[in-house]
């Protein structure tokens, strides 16, 4: 375990599948208190000593309140308001992960956090510990290559999932998440088409109401926004690494108006296409 506070931002402009923003460790003081706040991101927090409390909201506006301690964790999904305080006798010491990508949601849900099911409980030891070693490992060696620590992420991943109490051995065991699965699948090989909810609902056989039901309840985000959010990201890569127009690269990702690409950029990303690119360009 590490033996002070640390934070550090990742430069994760190279990584769209999937990738980390910011990372770090923190021995909390007695009652040390965080929040009512939300991240833009997926955010993982594992306690390795201590105790404390975890309020965050559902998707219903309750908030439920959790007594957590070492060996204990949560996932914190994008825009979801938590708010977190020490335990004033056993102050927790706790890492963190945030993290996002066009994989994330799948690798999220595959641990068996949802939106209203946010706590983490190990079960096999050998990959708790290898969890454990791997987000050590990633949070001390901030100044390794980029791609390095990526690979540790993955395997930091694939033991969250493997250690996980709640784990979904095989994702789509539920006739709902295989439609969804299905639905994502349609949206990845035609995004670039002037694709609509209704033509996604056509080809998994569903009324469209039920398809907007079905992927709230799985993803949290409902059938249009996950286009948005799919084209923008793989925008993105675009802008990176390929020297065409912006009105050329709109156009591959599905908007061929220019305008409204731009509009829907920067209600995403937070800056017009241009800047994007001016910040995050790849030599």
């Amino acid at each position: 375990m590490l033996d002070k506070d640390y934070f550090s931002m990742f430069p994760n402009e190279r990584f769209f599948e999937l990738t980390m923003y910011q990372f770090g460790f923190q021995y909390c003081t007695p009652s040390h208190s965080f929040g009512p706040a939300a991240w833009n991101h997926f955010l993982f927090q594992y306690i390795f000593s201590g105790k404390g409390l975890l309020i965050h909201t559902t998707d219903k506006g309750e908030t439920p309140r959790y007594h957590l301690s070492k060996g204990q964790g949560y996932m914190l999904w994008p825009g979801q308001k938590a708010h977190y305080v020490a335990d004033n006798d056993e102050p927790w010491v706790y890492a963190w992960i945030e993290f996002d990508g066009l994989q994330a949601r799948e690798l999220v849900l595959k641990a068996g956090f949802t939106y209203n099911e946010p706590i983490y409980s190990g079960k096999d030891k050998y990959f708790i510990d290898l969890m454990e070693e791997k987000m050590q490992y990633i949070i001390s060696h901030e100044k390794n290559p980029p791609l390095e620590l990526m690979g540790q992420f993955y395997l930091f991943m694939n033991a969250l999932i493997a250690s996980s109490a709640n784990r979904k051995d095989t994702f789509g065991g539920r006739l709902k998440d295989f439609y969804v699965q299905e639905a994502i699948a349609y949206i990845e090989k035609h995004y670039h088409l002037n694709i609509s909810v209704q033509d996604i609902a056509d080809y998994c056989n569903l009324h469209r109401s039920y398809l907007n039901r079905i992927f709230k309840s799985v993803l949290n985000i409902t059938p249009q926004q996950f286009i948005i959010n799919f084209r923008i990201k793989k925008a993105c890569e675009l802008l990176a690494i390929d020297d065409r127009s912006i009105k050329d690269l709109c156009i591959i990702v599905g908007y061929p108006d220019q305008l409204n690409f731009s509009r829907a950029f920067k209600r995403e990303m937070g800056m017009p296409p241009q800047k994007w690119r001016e910040m995050n360009r790849i030599l």
